[in-house]
């Protein structure tokens, strides 16, 4: 056995077979009938043609069944493809298309979107409709998801697996387009997924795994209540599994506070994953509204976005007992640290981490703790292979330093006396709107479309719910008139809904620096100033 996550989980299911693995709505699944759908998915898909290292589009909403499309691939030595529910045509052709999709599995709502895109991604052959509540026009060619598992074999049946099979995440970059992250099993499951021992040392070799699960009598129970769109969800996911604990679920598409607090008194969890105040703030609210059982929740951990200092600091007035986290990392990263209530430096978040982390000088050098120069928070040791077909990013993004490999996303940081790292964000102009990242040339070229636009520039301003919302400073031409309804109802037309800008401040002329790109320091004061 390898260190690949398919064998891993084997090991789990054949530990620990009568051990719930996913409560997800009225779905309660064990070890070991979580692993029989898997494996008649796997075998379906394979008699549907899918092989080792196809790639396998989950374009679905939080459920059991995106767990299992995951394991599923895994199992076949295929790639799951992560694809944001949230995607119009446009972006769902186009990530299909850069991924290279050979099956995708679809929300059945969301099943016309799928269909209406899959002449132009010539590598798709096969979809398959998980059943929701959504409308059933226009299902041609598209397969059942259960009848389909129905009628394949639940027995294990697969080829030998390696360590270096691929995990592929989408997520963003800063030239406006999601961009895959190439990791291999092994890799992710040291820098990703604590290594199969949670809040302990990592695992020596993978026959330990299904021993140590089945050693724990209480194992904890993990709610990863972001959407597994992200990676990050999907790790918090794995971890609970490879803890042999526990996942719940809150299924669909939308959170809900309220629906949050009720799991956590229904099934007793110990932790909760999620996305800065975007999250937690309806949490917050439902804990204000009446009293929840929440004596079993022992960490609250934020991934993808900080917690504000005001909603981190009411929810732990509200839930004294529970550890609350700023966890750090980024997809081409893996987890890299965290940070308690009340650390902080300067305003600014300061996380402990290990010493495969550091700043980077302008010589690309390490810098000296206190020295209180910024420069660029780097990471070695087990990284990804690179980005799915972009060889200039991967070589701006991971490199090689004195014979070492490091990878450097773009975090603006600086290494304290004491050894933590003080973060102060991204270098790009990247839009962080509740874990969402937006990116300005992409909202542009949608405003720039709008015949009432001249020109426009995107910003991240503060806001107290998302921590960024998108604005829109537009220049517009001679006698148009252009409002922010109008520009909402065209941008919705082209980029997902969460993109489209949520204010508009109109200027007599844009200013641009004297190589034509935007002045983006510029036109973020213009947004805050203006405010309309």
């Amino acid at each position: 056995m390898e260190f690949n996550i398919a064998d891993l989980f084997e090991s789990i299911a054949d530990s620990i077979p009568d051990r719930l693995a996913v409560v997800s709505g009225e779905h309660r699944l064990t070890f070991a009938e979580l692993e029989a759908r898997a494996n008649r998915l796997a075998n379906a898909l394979r008699e549907l043609g899918i092989r080792p290292g196809d790639h396998v589009g989950l374009y679905l909403y939080n459920g059991h069944p995106f767990l299992e499309a995951m394991l599923a691939s895994f199992k076949l030595r295929a790639v799951p493809i992560n694809i944001n529910y949230r995607y119009v045509e446009e972006e769902l052709a186009y990530l299909c298309s850069n991924a290279d999709l050979a099956a995708l599995v679809v929300q059945r709502e969301l099943l016309p979107r799928a269909i209406a895109i899959r002449d132009r991604v010539p590598t798709l052959r096969t979809i398959i409709a998980v059943d929701d509540d959504g409308p059933r026009e226009d299902e041609a060619g598209a397969h059942a998801y259960e009848p389909l598992l129905a009628a394949a074999s639940p027995e294990r049946r697969f080829e030998a697996r390696s360590g270096r099979d691929h995990y592929i995440i989408y997520t963003g970059g800063t030239t406006g387009m999601p961009r895959g992250v190439v990791w291999q099993h092994e890799d992710v499951f040291f820098a990703g997924l604590q290594g199969g021992n949670a809040g302990g040392d990592p695992i020596a070799s993978p026959e330990e795994l299904g021993p140590l699960v089945a050693s724990k009598e209480e194992p904890l129970t993990f709610l990863p209540a972001a959407p597994f769109i992200h990676g990050a969800a999907q790790w918090a996911a794995i971890i609970g599994w490879f803890g042999g604990g526990k996942v719940v679920l809150s299924p669909g598409r939308s959170f809900d506070g309220r629906r949050i607090c009720e799991l956590i008194e229904l099934e007793k969890v110990n932790t909760i994953t999620l996305v800065g105040d975007a999250m937690a703030r309806p949490m917050v609210e439902a804990l204000r509204e009446r009293e929840y059982d929440v004596a079993s929740l022992i960490v609250i951990a934020s991934a993808g976005a900080v917690l504000s200092d005001a909603v981190k600091d009411e929810l732990q007035e509200r839930l004294p007992n529970v550890m609350i986290l700023n966890n750090f990392g980024a997809t081409e990263t893996g987890h890299q640290g965290m940070v308690g209530f009340g650390e902080a430096s300067g305003g600014k978040p300061t996380f402990a981490m290990d010493e495969s982390n550091t700043v980077l000088g302008e010589d690309m050098r390490p810098i000296a703790p206190g020295s209180g120069i910024v420069g660029k928070l780097a990471r070695r040791g087990r990284l990804p292979i690179g980005y799915y077909k972009d060889p200039a990013k991967t070589a701006a993004t991971f490199v090689t330093i004195e014979g070492e490999r490091w990878v450097i996303p773009g975090d603006m940081a600086t290494l304290e006396e004491d050894g933590r790292i003080t973060v102060f964000g991204r270098g790009a102009v990247c839009i962080n709107t509740g874990g969402e990242k937006v990116f300005p040339e992409e909202v542009e070229a949608a405003l720039k479309a709008h015949p009432g636009v001249a020109d426009a520039v995107v910003v991240g301003v503060p806001d107290e719910k998302w921590g960024s919302r998108v604005a829109a400073v537009v220049q517009a031409r001679p006698g148009a008139d252009v409002t922010l309804a109008s520009l909402d109802a065209h941008c919705r037309t082209r980029i997902a809904g969460y993109k489209v800008p949520r204010q508009l401040v109109l200027v007599e002329h844009l200013v641009r620096h004297p190589s034509g790109k935007p002045d983006y320091r510029w036109a973020a004061e213009a947004a805050r100033a203006g405010r309309t």
